[in-house]
């Protein structure tokens, strides 16, 4: 046994709580001892009184050393000694009272030797044994020169044998058991480190970690990723599926399990999400534990990543999820603050001079020139054009200009501009999709909605593949019951660092676009109480897995129930 001192705390309640056990256990033989002497009077005729008194002062003893070891804690080596000492004492006793070796009490010395090999150093327990192993010579011995020829001297020799192979053995087990258990200990300690380190590490992070299950239960989850979903813990477990608003990364989660496991389909490296304005009403089952909230519609990036487990069925996954919208509104801000002062002198400095460039640009052109002037001319004129649309975006960027508060007919409004749309561009009627549009009126103007649609489906078009329901533009009730207006088109899809800045001011991947456009579109919807994204929602395809497919997401704000009852009204009318 190592040195006391060098033990660990739970080392140490292991040895005393053997110590207890170990005086239950001396309580237990003397009690069977007296009881054996009050059966089997007969066999201790003369030494009777002695054999009562010896057995009488052991159960004594046995209840004094149990109080001292429980209420006093102290010298742990000194009380165990004292102990082993007495026992060999009582028993040797015991032992010459009964009847030397024919009394069959030898075999009580195993109990001592046993509790000294585990509680005591190897040193101090064959000390012990060897005690043992002289008494039982010496008795042995003096029998023969009493002429006792019957004595088993050859015997007492194999119990001292017996006694010093147990002692080693015993000790030996229990030493590799007590390394065993400081062994744990200490890899309990360092667990437990760990496990403060990563839980400050996961509390002050910024990125949002979820620990989920290979079904979608989630284990964990740190303050950032709480922040990042609305979400209110009560430190019970979930399932994402359970609640309704959490959907979008269940679906994400679901889609990336499936590509890790199929062979030959290409693992998704991110995806990006959008978690909807929702209350506590919205977020499904797991309202009563997990109350949600949010305000504002988060924008999150999420990566996966699979924790090596050594059982499949513990098998648990991470989320890291990043709040884009955070980094989208700081880039933004910086780009408006340097344009706020742009715009103050805009209009002298930059519109005079391009009316100037455009009016004898259009003089020129009277002349009749030659054709090479003529397309030096067009040129010029074109590009006077775009710089004129480009100050009046940025203009208008200044403008807060108030929408029309009466509700719109959704379905009516959509179906004529479809039509408007289809003329303009001089597009088939097939090309554009208009899928259901069976809602009730929304909350947006017009002439704001119009031109954000308009803005949206040239985009479209631009990309689209022209062929039969290439652009598709539908509505949808999400799971909180708002209304959304989804425009989508068969083209390439917009990459993740695209996606990252696409509604900066200024930010295009077009040569002939301003980068203003879906600017102004998300600022005209915030202006009547809507939002716009770009979201990457995860369809089922024919073949059951889910497909990442990107479009174009108005989300209108709730109307009011007056605003419901008015058409009606009027149509009764």
């Amino acid at each position: 046994m190592k040195r006391w001192n060098a033990l660990s705390r739970e080392s140490r309640e292991t040895f005393w709580r053997s110590l207890h056990a170990m005086n239950g256990t001396r309580i237990v033989i003397a009690l069977v001892l007296l009881v054996y002497l009050i059966f089997d009077r007969k066999d201790y005729a003369t030494g009777y009184m002695g054999y009562a008194q010896v057995c009488t002062g052991y159960l004594m003893l046995a209840i004094a050393f149990a109080a001292t070891s429980y209420y006093y804690r102290r010298r742990f080596l000194n009380q165990v000694a004292l102990q082993v000492v007495i026992d060999i004492t009582v028993i040797s006793i015991l032992y010459l009272t009964a009847g030397g070796s024919r009394s069959g009490l030898v075999i009580l010395y195993l109990f001592p030797l046993a509790g000294a090999a585990v509680l005591a150093p190897l040193v101090l327990a064959l000390f012990s044994a060897s005690l043992v192993a002289l008494f039982l010579l010496a008795e042995t011995v003096y029998q023969v020169f009493l002429g006792d020829r019957s004595a088993p001297l050859t015997q007492a020799g194999l119990y001292g044998i017996v006694y010093f192979a147990v002692v080693v053995v015993v000790s030996r087990l229990a030493t590799k058991l007590i390394g065993q258990e400081e062994l744990a200990s200490r890899r309990g300690i360092d667990l437990k480190i760990q496990q403060a380190i990563n839980h400050i590490v996961m509390a002050d992070v910024e990125d949002g970690i979820l620990v989920v299950g290979r079904d979608g239960r989630v284990f964990a989850a740190n303050p950032a990723a709480l922040v990042m979903l609305g979400l209110v813990s009560d430190e019970r477990i979930f399932r994402l599926a359970e609640l309704d608003a959490l959907e979008p990364v269940a679906l994400a989660f679901s889609a990336w399990l499936q590509a890790s496991t199929q062979v030959g389909v290409a693992s998704l490296d991110a995806a990006f999400v959008t978690i909807k304005p929702y209350h506590g009403q919205s977020v499904g089952s797991g309202g009563s534990a997990w109350r949600g909230r949010r305000d504002v519609a988060a924008h999150l990036k999420l990566r996966f990543a699979r924790v090596d487990t050594p059982d499949e069925a513990a098998e648990r996954c991470l989320i890291f999820m990043q709040d884009v919208s955070a980094i989208e509104n700081q880039a933004q801000q910086l780009k408006l603050a340097s344009m706020g002062r742009l715009t103050a002198s805009i209009a002298h400095e930059v519109r005079n001079p391009l009316s100037a460039i455009g009016h004898a640009t259009a003089l020129m052109a009277e002349e009749s020139p030659s054709p090479t002037h003529t397309r030096l001319l067009k040129i010029v004129g074109d590009n006077v054009a775009r710089v004129n649309r480009m100050v009046e975006d940025i203009l208008q960027l200044s403008r807060k200009v108030q929408p029309n508060a009466e509700p719109l007919k959704l379905g009516e409004f959509l179906r004529e501009l479809k039509t408007e749309f289809e003329e303009t561009h001089g597009l088939g009627s097939d090309i554009v999709w208009l899928g259901n549009t069976s809602t009730g009126p929304v909350r947006f103007d017009g002439l704001h909605l119009r031109e954000v649609l308009v803005n949206l489906l040239t985009n479209a078009a631009r990309y689209a593949s022209n062929t039969p329901a290439s652009i598709r533009l539908y509505v949808v009730t999400d799971a909180a019951g708002r209304i959304e207006l989804h425009v989508q088109d068969d083209g390439p899809g917009i990459t993740p660092e695209v996606r990252s800045h696409l509604f900066e001011p200024f930010y295009t991947t077009s040569s002939k676009g301003t980068g203003l456009g879906l600017y102004l579109a998300r600022e005209l919807c915030l202006n009547n109480g809507a939002s716009l994204d770009y979201e990457y929602r995860f369809d089922a395809s024919l073949a059951g897995a889910y497909r990442a497919s990107g479009r174009f997401v108005i989300t209108f704000a709730q109307p009011l129930a007056i605003e419901y009852t008015q058409p009606q009204q009027k149509g009764d009318q």
